[in-house]
């Protein structure tokens, strides 16, 4: 009789249970390194960290940096044209002289029936006086250059007062969603207690489910705050260069109670440092040379010129003795278009009216300016009182939860004025939070406003 091993064969079990066990492995592998690659993802970062980054980054700061080299390069090309002006031809030419002889009276002869020439000219030029108007062209290029610069300043103070605005954003929301959570454990917590106090009969089921309202109310705020998160951390990102899968941390900020100094100082700080104030005068300088320019249509003009001549009419390019001349001249040369002294007096017209459309302009500028460092004032101003008195209202609140919560537990007052009373406590501590981020980012404005954002 055959007897049957029962025992399991080692090899094959452990070849049917190796590949799960390699897939199972393979897994908790994959599943570590997304961990550790999400958690690289996260990054705490200071507003001063994310003002560099977003300055460094910017694309808006690289095209206006482009043309301030544009702007550089027309200086350039305007001192070009004050140097002298040369050029040099040589040309070859062939003339066939079909009808070649002529009859002068009695007397007649033969042309050549064809002929060989060879012309260089080599010539400069330069121009003497001009009624400075390569003057006024450099002036000008190099006003417009110190403009484009200007350019760069206004465009960094934007960039450096959005990153500033986002990040702010940021903080608020990921404040509140650090409130939302400190609320939720304390209503698990109310209502844990309350469904103790139903079990025992002291409270209705109504009291229980008044306290499970709440909890869904709050984390209904909880989601909204968490779509506001990602969008403004995608944004954030976005200005700042980094990954778009980075999830931002932001660093604890506590500029809400600087000082505020009187509304005149930040007047008069808006009326020396902003740089659209300065790229008027500038403009009004460039229209003064305009006008300087213009009026010079009507001076002389002298210029100076030496030119050399290779004259040969021989067939055979290369140059032999006897066979070509070489005359030589200097010149000097005054013109005068004096038809410009009635026909340029309409163009300076023009341009005295440009220039005083750019002082009306930076006149109108300026009572904008004005206005908007006394909003930005008044509102920093505002901030600042709107958190003394929330903190006032917090210590109400607390107070008055905590009067509520032992009556609450002594069956005095009912769960809707428990409820309510830790709401009126959550929605402080919310506006608090909020209020401290719209104080930091009002002071921040402030300092736009002055042009002093990046001083």
């Amino acid at each position: 009789m055959t007897t049957q091993n029962k025992n399991p064969n080692h090899l094959t079990l452990f070849s049917a249970v190796h590949p799960f066990c390699l897939y199972a492995v393979t897994f908790i592998i994959a599943c570590a390194l997304f961990m550790q690659s999400a958690n690289a993802q996260d990054r705490t970062i200071t507003l001063d960290e994310a003002v560099k980054l977003g300055l460094d980054y910017s694309k808006t700061l690289k095209l206006s940096k482009s043309k301030v080299e544009q702007a550089v390069s027309e200086f350039n090309q305007a001192k070009d044209r004050s140097l002298p002006t040369g050029s040099v031809s040589y040309g070859y030419n062939h003339a066939e002289i079909p009808a070649n002889r002529l009859a002068l009276g009695s007397e007649s002869f033969n042309l050549p029936s064809s002929a060989n020439a060879y012309l260089g000219i080599l010539s400069l030029s330069e121009t003497i006086f001009e009624g400075n108007k390569l003057k006024y062209a450099r002036q000008s290029t190099d006003l417009l250059t110190q403009v484009a610069r200007l350019d760069i300043n206004n465009d960094k103070d934007q960039i450096t007062y959005d990153i500033i605005s986002s990040y702010y954003s940021l903080y608020k929301v990921l404040q509140s969603k650090k409130v939302v959570a400190q609320n939720l454990a304390t209503v698990d917590g109310q209502i844990k207690q309350a469904q103790r106090f139903f079990d025992q009969g002291l409270v209705t089921k109504n009291d229980v489910l008044r306290f499970q309202l709440q909890r869904s109310n709050i984390e209904l705020n909880g989601i909204d705050l968490e779509t506001n998160r990602r969008i403004i951390n995608y944004n954030l990102n976005v200005l700042l260069g980094l990954p778009e899968g980075t999830q931002l941390n932001i660093a604890q900020i506590t500029e809400a109670d600087r000082a505020v100094a009187p509304l005149s100082n930040y007047l008069d700080t808006a009326m020396n440092s902003r740089p659209e104030l300065q790229q008027f005068d500038l403009r009004t300088k460039v229209a003064e040379t305009n006008i300087k320019s213009i009026r010079a249509n009507t001076s002389p003009k002298l210029a100076a010129s030496v030119a050399g001549y290779y004259v040969d009419v021989s067939s055979n390019p290369i140059p032999k003795s006897g066979s070509f001349i070489t005359p030589l001249t200097a010149g000097l040369t005054l013109s005068w278009n004096f038809s410009s002294l009635w026909s340029n007096k309409n163009k300076v017209t023009e341009a005295k009216i440009q220039r005083e459309q750019t002082v009306i302009n930076k006149s109108i500028t300026v009572d904008r300016i004005k206005d908007e460092v006394n909003q930005s004032y008044q509102s920093y101003s505002q901030a600042l009182n709107r958190i003394q008195l929330l903190q006032t209202a917090i210590a109400q609140a607390g107070e008055n939860n905590k009067i509520l919560e032992s009556k609450y537990k002594t069956n005095v007052a009912s769960a809707t004025d428990r409820a309510d009373a830790e709401t009126l406590l959550y929605q402080a501590q919310i506006n608090l939070e909020l209020a401290k981020a719209d104080a930091g980012l009002a002071y921040y404005t402030l300092l736009k406003s002055t042009g002093t954002i990046n001083k």
